[in-house]
Parts: C-alpha cells; structure tokens; sequence
C-alpha cells in the first residue's frame, strides 16, 4: 500500500523529514498534556474511570514522547544516515499509532459509555485538532499519517456510529472524506515543500561544492578583477593574508594591501616587490618568507583581464633542502664541518690565496683522541658521541673565528688556519694539547681524556690539501707511536719512512703469498726439572733486500692490513705440525692477536690446525695479550672459553702493563700467567724491584696458575728469581735468542739430557 519513504525519498530530505518530526519537543509536550487536561476535565465532570485512565495514559505518553525524542537529539545522525533515521521512523511510528488510539478510544469511550455531550464535544474537538497537528507534523512520512489517521479516526467514527441518535451517525460517515482530505493535502503540502527544498538544496550545492573545492585545495587562491581588487579568495589563503595584514582583504586592491603588509615590516621590501611584478605581467613565480617563518610559493596566471593567484606552502621543501644541504655540508653529531665541506673550504681559501698572491704559511692539524674506543667500549656508544660533541666544542671554542675547525671522522678532527709562523702554528698545537688535560663530565661520568696532534705548515703556494693531509696524518701516526698525548710537527724524513712503511705493506702480502716467512722458538723452561717444558712460536720475516725486518715493525703493519690473521693461522699450522715431533711432554704457545677476534673465527682456526698436525689439545697454548681483552672482551671471553674445555692452555701474556689485569684472572679460564719482562729487568739492583716481581707471581700462585717470567737474561737474575719467587718456569735470552726448528729440538734434547743451572741454583730449587 505504502512505498517505504526511506526507499523513494532522497536520503537527505528522508533523514530530514525524520529530523522534522522529532524537532520540537515542547510543543509536543505542550499539545499531550493539554490533551490529559481535556480528559481530566471530562473524568472529573462525569466521574469516569475510563477517562481517568485516559488522562493518566496521557501524561505517560507525554513523558515517554519527551525521553524518546531527547534520546533521538542525543543520537545526532548524519545529514544522509539512512539506516538510523529508519530506525527512529519506526519507533515514531510505534508512539505515533499508540498516541492515535489513546486518542481514538477517548472519543469512543466518550461516545459509547459516557454518554455526556460535554465529553463528548472535549473528546471530538480535541482529537480532530490532534489529527490536524499530524498532517501539519508528519506530512513528509506518509505512512505514520495514514496510520494515525485511519486508527484515531476509525475509533472516533465507531463511536458515533454506536454511541448516538441518526444525527450522530451521519456525522460519523462524514469523518470518512475529511480522514481522505486530511491525506490529500499532507500529500500536497509534502510535493510543494519537498519541491522547493529540492530547487534550494540544489543551488546550496552547487555553492556549497564550489566553497569545499576552493577550501579543501592544498593551496590558496586569490582571483582579481579588472582593477586589480580581490573578487575571490579561499581559507587557506585568507589565512596567509591575515598573517600580512589582519583585517578584511575581500574588495580591496591587491596592490594597496600588500603595499601596507610591507609597511608593518610582515613582508620584506624584495619579496613585496617581486610579487607585484608578477601580477603586473600577469604570469610567474615568486617565493614569500612570512614573519612566521614559512615560505609561501606564489604563482601568478590570468585569463582575459582577470588574475589569479596560488599560494603554495613550501616550507617542508625549503627545510628539507636546507637539512639535505647540512647533512652534504656538516656533521650531523657535532655540527662541525664534515670532511668534504673542509676541503672546500681549505680549497677555496687555498685558491684565493693564490689568486691575490697573498704569500705567507699556513697550518693544518690533525687532532685525535687517545684511546677513544676505549670509552666506547667500556661506556657506551651514547657517551662516546656525547664525549665527541664536548670535544668538537672545546676544540671549536679554543681556536675561535681565526681557524677553521671540522670533523675528520670518527675521532679525529681538522684545524686549517692561514697566516701563521712555524712558532705560532706550534703554540697553537700544544694549547689544544693543554686544553684537553682537565676532564670531561658526561652524563656523571667523568673521563679523562688526551688528544694527540699532527700538524703540517707549508707555505700556500706549495701544496694543495691532499699533500697537506697527508703530511699531517704523518706527523700525527709519529705523534701515536711516540707515546700519545703530544704534538708532532711534520718532518721530510717523515715521507720517506711512510713509504718505506707502505713498500713493506705491500711486499709482506707478497711473503705471506710466497711462503717467505719463517718460524722460531724460543724456549720456555722449568726452574725445578731443568727442562724445556714449552716453546713460543715466533714469526720473522728475512726481505730478500731489507733483509731482516724486525716483528715489532711487521706485525702491527699485519694488523692495520688485516693480514694478522692470515700470518696466525700460518703460525698455528707450522707450530703444531713442529711440536709433533717434539717430545710428548713438550708443548707449544702461540700468541692471538686482537684482530684475530675480530676478523677471524680463532676457534676454527686452531681446530684446524690441531686437526692437520695431529697435535694433542693439550701441549698447544694460545697466549693473548690484556690488549686483545680490551679490545674485543666479548669475543675473547667466549672464544677462550671454549678452548679451554678442549684441554687447551690459555696464557695471560705480558702481565702487569695493561689496564685491569685483576679482573681478568677471575674473568676468563686462565691456566698461565706470564710476567712482563719489565718486572725482571732490575730485580738485581733494586730489592723493590725484586719484591714486586715475588708479590706478582705470589697474586698469580693464589689463582692456582703455572707462572713464567719473561726478559731473564743473567745467572744473577735466574737465582734471584729461584730464591725469592714462586716463578714456576722461565724464558729469556739467558737459554739462546729464539731458534730455527732443527736447532731448538736440538736444545730441548740436550737440556733433557744434561743440567742446564749453576749447582747452587739447583740445589736452591730443588730443596724449596
């Protein structure tokens, strides 16, 4: 019978209709209870409980309406949120025919069983107002009216049918075409009214979807008229016109409103003048920096006489570029120039120099700090770039705007200054020396910390930055390897040992290559049994033009190369494979190097030699240095750890020279302990000497550890070391330089054979 109205409506004007009917909760409030006064006022005359009934359902309906459509203010639907407005229309219903047939029965109790004209006239009048209430109310929903209508009317009409004389009956059929009426005019008024609703919403849309297109743009737009006055603007660029000049823009000269922006200083004078251009010629672009920081791009076109003007916010862009051009230029932990920055600049100061012919000398310093990974390692990334940035600033400060101060990388740092002597360019070193003595303190740390400086002055004319960096990184690895904390300006000789030092890099690859390195031992023996108990395995290299090249040259050359690991698993092969033919209670020690934890697998490394050479785990002893504990802890610690469940030894070379020898000995699975040869060295003239060298064995007997001292060269000093220490084993020159393989199995075979100790240290010895 009924199209649903959510069905053949369109969803705005449907949610609207059903907006309509809940909108006014007075007059609701109003019509109900003067309803339940009608009623109150027939109960009271005639006494009826019926019509009392009435009154009281009245005001339930009057509360429950009232909560019903609070609630449905509460919900707050969306302008075309079909489903809920659907669900409100049929609980609109549902009151809408319950009212109706309060209403309805009214009348036909009134009718029926009153029988009191008063009642009667109330009820009728009452009821018939109601029903033009509901098409004036509920015209938009076509089935809530015709139900209101057809139950309350229907009821009415019974009531005068049954309740009355012929005249009350003709009245009765006569309800029947004002009930039809009644449907025709809400249908009538809902065609007219949704009509003209349809014309208007319309030509709102339009408006409204030519506002959301200029207000929702990612840009602001401006349109002038003939006369340059502002005819259009959106919100965004509103916004940037009330950043020039507050007030009304809309109307006014273009011209005449940035002229005033550039009067209150919110507009420079250039930006201002750029932008008039651009309108004047009706095309261009041009880039405004507003008082507030951002940068706004302006685009200009026009199209007959008219212009229009985009604004776009670029300030992400500039920033972006501007943090891309400080990253590419400055080091993003320090705010230091970064290394290729530098070097323009240096560049372009050099090139200056030369142009105008400005002779005099220049400096360039490389400053590094001493044992900087030391602070990584034993405090964490976070105060090692912490530390860096407290230095960047002291170095920065203390050279002032005179010098141009950058980061190198890493740890290292530059200082270029132009226009000094020799004698101020070496002051100027050792203030940045001094100025590092007082300690640092980060994040409650405190660290003490030294730099070491390498500086290079040259005249300008001579040299270009890579010459220059090179000579001070030069004079700074003199500066290292000279003891650190000092100042170490560069000298020719300089160049000749750096290339003396990179021809013997790249021939020590070519001997590692060929095979060309040899293998010595040097032996390590029991003072009790006056025995060879082990021998130390130690590389030389014999250049077929330098001739002998000294360890202590080309094993840190290894090192820096990576080729310490490649020399070790050489060293590990050959000495296993030699041991082997040595008697079975003599074994073989074989020194790790800190790189070797880093870069290599040293586990792998000595499996596959004691796999090779046949060797028993346990006449092989892997000696590292506190060095390599420092340096690589965590690998060590797990690396020797599983060495020492295969049976292998594990010696703690040159004890006493490195930073906290105590707590590895209860650290890591130790089985020797060897003395530093600076311990030994003076015992026979000094009785502290002497004394410290008994305490530090004494330290290492309390931790159940075999110790052997290192650098004995005399009888005076193995008889001292006999009577006063608990050493358990020696080595030293005092038994031969180290051996080629033939000749130190010869001496392993005669010290097995024949007493190698004076009698009286002997006797000492084997008495204790």
């Amino acid at each position: 019978m009924f199209t649903p109205a959510h069905k053949s409506m369109p969803a705005l004007d449907y949610v609207s209709t059903v907006k309509s009917v809940y909108k006014d909760r007075r007059a609701m409030i109003y019509g109900t209870l003067a309803s339940a006064v009608g009623a109150a006022t027939t109960a009271l005359k005639t006494g009826s409980p019926l019509l009392w009934g009435i009154t009281v359902i009245f005001l339930l309906i009057a509360v429950f309406r009232f909560i019903d459509m609070t609630q449905f203010k509460q919900a707050d639907i969306g302008p075309e949120d079909v489903d809920a407005a659907y669900q409100w229309e049929v609980r609109a219903t549902l009151w809408g025919a319950f009212a109706a047939l309060v209403y309805g029965s009214w009348c036909f109790f009134s009718f029926v069983f009153v029988d009191d004209p008063v009642a009667e006239i109330i009820s009728m009048v009452t009821t018939t107002g109601c029903m033009v209430g509901i098409v004036t109310r509920n015209f938009g929903l076509d089935r809530l009216l015709t139900l209101q209508l057809v139950i309350a009317c229907t009821l009415m009409c019974a009531g005068l049918l049954l309740g009355g004389d012929i005249y009350h009956q003709v009245l009765g059929v006569l309800m029947l075409p004002m009930l039809l009426s009644m449907r025709v005019l809400a249908r009538d008024v809902r065609l007219i009214l949704l009509s003209a609703v349809h014309q208007r919403v319309e030509a709102s849309r339009l408006a409204i979807e030519l506002d959301t297109a200029l207000d929702t743009m990612q840009h602001g737009l401006c349109m002038l008229d003939s006369r340059g006055f502002i005819s259009v603007t959106n919100d965004y660029a509103e916004k940037i016109f009330q950043a020039l000049v507050p007030g009304e823009w809309g109307g006014r000269c273009f011209s005449d409103s940035i002229a005033q922006a550039e009067a209150h200083d919110t507009l420079s004078h250039p930006d201002a003048q750029n932008l008039l251009d651009c309108v004047a010629r009706g095309s261009g672009k041009t880039v405004l920096k507003l008082e507030t920081g951002e940068f706004i791009e302006v685009t200009v076109s026009s199209r007959r006489e008219q212009k229009v003007l985009l604004f776009e916010n670029i300030t992400a862009r500039v920033e972006a570029a501007e943090r891309i051009n400080f990253m590419a230029h400055f080091d993003s932990l320090t705010g230091l120039p970064n290394r290729g920055h530098f070097a323009e600049l240096v560049e372009a100061d050099l090139v200056q120099r030369r142009t105008t012919r400005a002779f005099g000398e220049i400096v360039l310093m490389i400053v590094d700090i001493d044992d900087f990974k030391h602070v990584n390692d034993t405090m964490g990334h976070l105060i090692g770039d912490r530390l860096l940035v407290e230095v960047s600033h002291r170095l920065d400060t203390l050279m002032g705007v005179d010098c141009l101060v950058g980061r190198f990388g890493g740890d290292e740092f530059l200082v270029y200054r132009g226009d000094v002597t020799q004698a101020e360019a070496a002051r100027d070193a050792e203030a940045i020396v001094a100025v590092f003595k007082p300690p640092f303190n980060i994040m409650g740390q405190v660290i003490a910390v030294n730099v070491s400086v390498g500086l290079v002055v040259e005249d300008a004319m001579a040299e270009g930055l890579d010459s220059l960096m090179t000579k001070a990184d030069l004079a700074l690895y003199k500066a290292k390897g000279s003891g650190k904390s000092q100042v170490q300006c560069f000298q020719e000789e300089m160049d000749v040992d750096y290339r003396y030092r990179q021809r013997l890099k790249t021939d020590l690859r070519h001997a590692l290559d060929t095979d060309a390195l040899s293998l010595v031992f040097q032996p390590i023996v029991d003072i009790k049994t006056q025995r060879v108990v082990s021998c130390e395995a130690l590389a030389r290299w014999h250049h077929p033009e330098l001739g002998p090249i000294s360890p202590a040259i080309f094993i840190p050359m290894a090192e820096e190369t990576g080729l310490i690991s490649d020399i070790s698993r050489w060293v590990l092969t050959t000495a296993t494979r030699e041991c082997r033919s040595w008697p079975e209670d003599v074994s073989v020690s074989v020194n790790i190097s800190a790189r070797d934890f880093r870069n290599a697998d040293v586990g792998d490394m000595v499996e596959e030699a004691l796999r090779s050479s046949g060797l028993a785990p346990h006449r092989l002893e892997v000696e590292v240095t506190e060095t390599a504990l420092i340096e690589e802890r965590d690998a060590a610690t797990k690396i020797l750890s599983g060495l020492a469940t295969r049976g292998i030894g594990i010696a703690l070379d040159d004890f006493g020279t490195g930073y906290s020898s105590l707590s590895y000995l209860q650290a890591l699975p130790f089985t020797k302990l060897k003395i530093d040869r600076s311990f030994v060295m003076n015992i026979a003239a000094d009785a502290r000497a002497l004394k410290l060298l008994s305490n530090v064995a004494q330290l290492g007997k309390d931790n159940n550890l075999v110790i052997t001292a290192e650098g004995v060269e005399t009888e005076d000093q193995l008889e001292l070391v006999s009577q006063h220490t608990c050493v358990d084993q020696i080595q030293g020159f005092l038994f031969g330089a180290p051996l080629p393989r033939r000749e130190i199995a010869e001496l392993i075979g005669r010290m097995r054979m024949a007493q190698s100790f004076p009698a009286k240290i002997v006797k000492t010895v084997n008495s204790r």
